[in-house]
């Protein structure tokens, strides 16, 4: 039988999302068909290296071509409600029984039913065999809609926001995980949240670690780096890099000699160039903007020490397992980081890393002093962080179980959608 996936994400190509390039890279190495379906067109102004390395068409949502609209509804000024029925005209044309399950949309979003009945068709015209989307909030709702129109199974992958944010309805997710033929999640935190929240079957959800091409992240001794603290990442609330601003005004009042440099953009970014300001640390601290994916490696492993003291948000909005933090450890550079969700699983504390308490300026500054001044602690702790890296975090290792999913439920024909119906 032949196979074929089709990967189903909010926005193709993300700055922010590498770990979903490095699945696809790694099941493209072990030679699965894959074709990606992006729903929104791009946002970012930057884009990661790798991103040329993939070999996967890439299919955009878009609005039917006007004569399409014409000929289906002989219209001279097409609408949006013209273009939304056209589209579910072109889908029942590959899809036979596509009317009598249009009811199963019921209930949601005009925009996601299009989107599904769109991606249904492609799924169909392109032989796609199995459906798997990243994060269980558009990209799900679509593909599961999808899934329904053409008996195609689909898995998703929860990571944080999709699970823990305000926004989240319940009985929404919960149509999703129990429709999914699987569902994979990345940390045990996640896996036992999910249990636990929503009842599930103990094999519905499984927990799949995000993983790393190690070939491509060679390990460097910290032993003799310059005092360098660095931090990569959105510069957005769940970052808690205001923490990590005022833990190096504490360093500096406490005599330490370093620098600090903080990789990326967000909206938090004048703020946190104002605070920088307000505690006269210009000489010390800089926001050096968003770096190319090689360029930030090169960073990473110049610093005696990586700061992460990301914070759960107001809003419940959180970080999952970054891969931020994989590839820090994978390159030597010890981590300091916080107990946010499925973090611990990787910086375990006094072993592979420094854990601390959210929004502790003062504890994140004593851990990040003792790796600062510490040669010894940053080799021990960071030697052990790349063998728990090279056991559990191999891309090439976790998606091979992942692939193994989809293979399962293709030959088998899951389908869970609508079973109801």
């Amino acid at each position: 039988m032949s196979i074929r996936i089709g990967y189903v994400l909010k926005r193709y190509p993300r700055y922010s999302e590498t770990f979903v390039v490095n699945e696809i890279l790694a099941h493209e190495a072990a030679g699965l068909d894959i074709e990606i379906f992006a729903l929104r067109p791009l946002c970012d102004t930057h884009f990661q290296n790798i991103i040329s390395q993939v070999r996967a068409s890439v299919s955009y949502i878009r609005r039917p071509i006007q004569g399409r609209v014409s000929e289906s509804l002989n219209s001279l000024a097409p609408t949006a409600a013209s273009y939304f029925w056209a589209e579910l005209q072109e889908a029942s044309k590959v899809i036979p029984d596509f009317w009598p399950k249009l009811a199963f949309a019921q209930g949601e979003q005009a925009s996601t039913v299009y989107q599904a009945a769109w991606l249904a068709r492609e799924a169909r015209v392109k032989g796609i065999t199995h459906l798997h989307a990243h994060f269980g909030t558009v990209a799900t709702s679509v593909a599961r809609l999808a899934s329904h129109f053409t008996g195609i199974p689909y898995t998703f992958t929860a990571h944080a926001k999709d699970i823990f944010h305000e926004s989240v309805e319940f009985e929404d997710m919960q149509r999703k995980l129990q429709d999914a033929a699987s569902v994979v999640t990345v940390s045990d935190y996640n896996l036992r949240y999910l249990h636990n929240t929503y009842n599930l079957p103990a094999k519905q959800v499984q927990r799949i670690y995000n993983g790393l091409d190690l070939r491509q992240l060679q390990y460097s001794s910290p032993a003799e780096r310059p005092p360098l603290i660095i931090s990569v990442g959105r510069l957005i609330e769940k970052k808690g890099l205001s923490v990590l601003i005022d833990a190096c005004a504490i360093l500096k009042q406490r005599n330490y000699q370093f620098q600090c440099q903080i990789v990326g953009t967000g909206s938090l970014e004048l703020t946190l160039r104002q605070q920088i300001i307000d505690l006269e640390l210009q000489s010390i601290v800089e926001i050096v903007g968003p770096r190319p994916q090689n360029e930030v490696f090169q960073l990473v492993q110049k610093a005696a020490v990586f700061a992460t003291p990301y914070v759960i948000g107001k809003d419940g909005n959180r970080d999952g397992l970054p891969t931020v933090l994989l590839e820090a450890m994978a390159l030597g550079t010890p981590c300091v980081s916080t107990d946010v969700t499925g973090i611990p699983e990787l910086v375990r504390d006094g072993e592979t890393g420094l854990i601390v308490p959210q929004h502790d300026a003062d504890k994140l500054a004593i851990a990040l002093g003792q790796f600062l001044t510490n040669s010894a602690l940053r080799v021990k702790l960071s030697t052990q962080a790349r063998q728990l890296i090279e056991s559990e975090f191999d891309i090439h290792c976790n998606t091979a179980i992942l692939r193994e999913l989809f293979l399962t439920h293709t030959a088998s024909g899951t389908r869970k959608v609508g079973a109801k119906a």
